[in-house]
């Protein structure tokens, strides 16, 4: 009976140790960053998700031109943050997180003031197609500075028992900011005007500009080992690039993400073209990012003992599967489907995908190569939006087949599969050959 009695209090004393060291462990600028960064993910989402519409409908670019702006917008992200976290480490983490929300506030404003009769004469001298490309390239270089920022100021301002736990923080808030970014272009978009997701963007981000000028102090940062320079940061990059063999599976793998990216790119133009024009497409977007949150630990617990070749192959050909459900099912429960299986297919690959990358790395070049494991995320991006605008454009509007384009589609997830199989097969070398 008194053992009974203790379990109970253990348990009351665990959680109470675990409730004081999340009290006590993190610093300020801990909770500062990442609840900036869950703001900062909102506001990003919620510019991707009522992107593509705002372009066609708004803008008036056609659905071919459409897509390639929107998958600029998307891939251009993934290309900077290793060269931000270098200038983010040289400026100081409060002024690169401060610059950062100031570079994408503005940003998200003009976005979404194109239209506006104040840049009119802007217009009138500049082709819109540059003015527009010129506009989207500007968030890059905000995110590239966030990212690495927040990191480090995680890093930095955990304390080493609970740090691993601060990162776990910081990737939820992550998910958060996704899933809650396109309810709010939702919510906007259906109660005041696209143009105005933009604007409250661009207002989300600049209340976290003024946040971090009064809040956040700069970490102390003498526990770590030193951020790469800038020019540490381009040999590393020139380094992976001279690597044929890992730039080959980056090459490969960027077939996934050409797939994945759709649901961003041609999917709301689809659903509002060729299914049902009042299908809420920003709220559609909250499929994946709920179904990512919801089932994250219990997947990747399940896929504990799964070789890392096999999850991300599984993994792959879920995603693109996937948009079967659309062909057969045109319709918002058809969409929804889809968007539910291109995020298991997230989840089953994400976290296998890192660690069959490591075992690419030559020995003692890991953590160089790590930092561009992101890089088909980017390529996928941006071949995606041209590849997904040309289809639209041509099974839609040309052929009057708009169905066919997600065959393509699922095409291009299969054979991603097979030849991810086919140069584990071929190009892996012996000694990691237990990593399949």
């Amino acid at each position: 009976m008194s053992s009974a009695k203790c379990v109970p209090r253990e348990n009351r004393l665990s959680f109470a140790q675990r409730w004081h060291d999340i009290r006590t462990g993190f610093e300020r600028p801990f909770w500062v960053a990442n609840i900036s960064e869950l703001f900062e993910r909102l506001s990003y989402y919620a510019v991707f998700a009522s992107l593509a519409r705002y372009l066609h409908e708004v803008l008036n670019f056609p659905t071919q031109q459409t897509g390639t702006l929107t998958g600029f917008f998307g891939g251009l992200v993934w290309f900077l943050p290793v060269f931000g976290g270098a200038l983010a480490d040289k400026m100081g983490f409060r002024k690169a997180l401060a610059l950062a929300y100031l570079i994408l506030s503005c940003a998200y404003f003009l976005l979404g003031s194109l239209g506006s009769p104040w840049l009119a004469p802007v217009r009138q001298t500049v082709p819109l197609g540059v003015l527009v490309a010129l506009v989207l390239a500007l968030p890059a270089f905000g995110v590239a500075l966030v990212k690495p920022t927040v990191v480090g100021t995680t890093a930095h301002s955990s304390r080493e028992d609970v740090r691993s736990f601060g990162y776990s923080i910081y990737y939820t808030l992550v998910n958060i900011g996704g899933a809650a970014g396109p309810y709010v272009a939702s919510y906007v978009h259906q109660r005041m005007s696209v143009e105005n997701v933009f604007r409250v963007a661009a207002l989300s981000v600049f209340v976290m500009f003024i946040g971090v000028l009064i809040f956040f102090k700069e970490p102390n940062r003498d526990r770590d080992t030193q951020t790469p320079t800038m020019a540490q940061a381009g040999i590393n990059f020139l380094t992976v690039l001279s690597n044929p063999r890992f730039m080959l599976f980056l090459a490969i793998f960027t077939g996934y993400w050409i797939v994945y990216w759709q649901e961003f790119l041609t999917l709301p133009l689809y659903v509002h073209n060729y299914i049902n024009p009042t299908i809420d497409t920003e709220l559609l977007l909250m499929t994946g990012p709920l179904v990512v949150i919801a089932l994250t630990v219990v997947i990747t617990l399940l896929m504990q003992k799964v070789a890392p070749l096999m999850a991300i192959t599984t993994g792959t050909l879920i995603s693109a599967l996937g948009w079967i459900f659309l062909i057969l099912m045109p319709s918002g429960l058809g969409a929804v489907l889809t968007l539910v299986a291109v995020a298991l297919g997230e989840i089953v690959m994400s976290p296998r995908y890192y660690d069959y990358v490591s075992r690419l790395a030559p020995e003692g070049q890991q953590g160089t190569y790590m930092g561009f494991a992101f890089l088909p995320l980017g390529i996928g991006s941006l071949i995606g939006g041209a590849f997904g605008g040309f289809l639209i454009h041509h099974f839609g509007e040309v052929k009057h087949e708009p169905a066919t384009m997600w065959w393509v589609i699922i095409a291009v997830g299969v054979a991603t599969a097979v030849l991810l199989l086919a140069y584990d097969k071929l190009m892996m070398p012996k000694t990691a050959e237990q990593a399949r």
